[in-house]
């Protein structure tokens, strides 16, 4: 009989949010339990690190210069061939999503028999004068149509006063717990076992909106962390400290050094929706027992990309760095079916391209020729002999901060696009990046050889970015590449 699979994803947590690891004061005991009985990997990160484009990368197992999303860009329709849910229907599965999909059109099923929607807060969505996918916003959000029913037709998404994707301030909800979009996405997991065709395996993800903002824990999780002296963020010796104390008091800030109590409160705030995201899990995994699926179910969880969290006085996502870039990713077996080895921690690098093989290939299906990705099943079972990337490569378009990367785990090479400037870490001795070894001479050898990989990365691509073998400094950077981006696509 084919395994389930049941793939959880969160929005913005970053890789080193798990208690297991001992780095944070979050508690994660659901998580750390999965890993403990699972594998862990140690260096997983998101090439293009925010929402569209990592869930390009995991829905259909392209790197982003196979699927042409190289930037955060609304409005671009959804049209690929291959998907992760399609290609699990074709295989017999029944295939639900649930929670957040963000793709476009909002209602595109990419494969899906079926999904239950909550994007959060959509800038393009909310604007009911725009186009004709973009102007129903209260009809395509099954949350918020299902909160309105619950609680009263007067209640929205900004009601707490709080920017929905960006802010730095933190609140607790102001409903019942079990009215909180991190509840009910589990509560509409959990339907959808009752609901499911028992002759067939199924394939349910389980997609949360939070820890992205709005930072709003249930009262219980906030009062975790309120109170608790945390230490400061790392700050590099790049960084440029009179700049980040003019942006520290804009609520939405992507770079400034917040006064501390602000800085606390959002960060307690971020690792309260974290351990409330592990209840609720905590909660699937014994509706997965009482509907007796659990020993036949593989269990993937993972982020989209991180959160910087006030490291180096940045906020969200987008850059290279640690806590943007690189992100959580456990694969569990809990009937041990599989042949993985429980406890095992792999430091080979990977990326979210690599989950559609992996679930591919635990359902004996098919992997398409467009994938880029590798099944992580080999590494999971320990193997030795299995041939392996050296490294990945990462960007993201950001304006004036666009830039590449690549990294292996050990060290990492970032070259920002628009400037020039080169950054070189190495992750052994200075995991939180604060020494930047770009320029000294003793270093010389090893970042011209991680440049090298980038130049090779980069030849032929439409920006312009290599030249007679040399990087381009300057070249406009795109969002989406020609191979996507159709004319008149909006930008965010």
């Amino acid at each position: 009989m084919k395994p389930n699979l049941l793939f959880i994803t969160v929005d913005q947590m970053r890789w080193d949010c798990l208690s297991l690891l001992g780095r944070t004061v979050v508690e994660t005991p659901n998580l750390d339990q999965l890993a403990a009985s699972g594998v862990l990997f140690d260096s997983a990160y998101s090439a293009t690190p925010t929402c569209i484009p990592a869930r390009a990368a995991i829905m259909t197992g392209m790197s982003q210069r196979s699927h042409g999303r190289v930037g955060y860009q609304d409005r671009v329709p959804w049209q690929y061939e291959h998907t992760v849910a399609g290609e699990l229907a074709k295989a017999g599965y029944h295939t639900q999503g649930v929670g957040k999909m963000h793709v476009y059109p909002a209602r595109n099923l990419c494969g899906f028999h079926n999904v239950v929607l909550h994007d959060g807060y959509l800038h393009h969505n909310r604007m009911k004068h725009e186009t004709e996918y973009d102007r129903y916003f209260d009809q395509c959000d099954d949350y918020l149509v299902w909160l309105r029913e619950q609680a009263g037709a007067q209640y929205d998404l900004t009601d707490l006063g709080l920017d929905c994707n960006a802010s730095t301030v933190a609140r607790p909800w102001h409903l019942p717990e079990y009215l909180h979009p991190t509840n009910w996405v589990v509560s509409q997991s959990i339907d959808f076992l009752r609901r499911r065709d028992p002759g067939k395996p199924f394939f349910l993800w389980t997609s949360f909106v939070r820890p992205h903002s709005p930072l709003d824990p249930p009262q219980a999780y906030f009062e975790m962390y309120k109170d608790l002296e945390l230490p400061e963020p790392p700050v590099g010796d790049w960084v440029d400290e009179e700049a980040a104390v003019r942006g520290a008091n804009d609520p939405t800030t992507i770079f400034g050094k917040l006064p501390k109590r602000r800085l606390d409160r959002a960060r307690a705030g971020y690792y309260a929706l974290i351990t409330h995201i592990d209840d609720q899990i905590g909660r699937l995994l014994n509706a997965l027992q009482e509907y007796g699926v659990l020993r036949n179910t593989l269990i993937v969880f993972a982020s989209d990309h991180g959160e910087m969290l006030g490291d180096h006085h940045y906020f969200r996502k987008s850059l290279p760095y640690e806590g943007s870039a690189k992100v959580p990713l456990i694969v569990c077996d809990p009937g041990g079916r599989l042949g993985l080895k429980p406890g095992m921690r792999v430091s080979r690098v990977v990326e979210l391209r690599d989950i559609m093989p992996t679930l591919l290939e635990a359902a004996g299906a098919d992997i398409p020729d467009t994938v880029d990705g590798a099944s992580l099943l080999p590494l999971c079972r320990g193997r030795e002999d299995v041939s392996w990337r050296n490294y990945i490569h990462g960007e993201h378009a950001y304006g004036a901060r666009s830039h590449h990367f690549a990294t292996d785990g050990q060290e990492k090479y970032i070259w920002f696009s628009q400037t020039g400037e080169e950054q070189f870490f190495d992750l052994r001795s200075d995991p939180d990046e604060c020494v930047n070894l770009a320029g000294r001479p003793e270093w010389a050898d090893r970042v011209a050889e991680w440049r090298e990989r980038i130049i090779r990365e980069l030849e032929g691509r439409e920006e312009g970015y290599v030249l007679h073998g040399r990087l381009q400094a300057g070249r406009r950077p795109k969002t989406c590449l020609e191979v996507v981006a159709p004319k008149g696509a909006g930008s965010a």
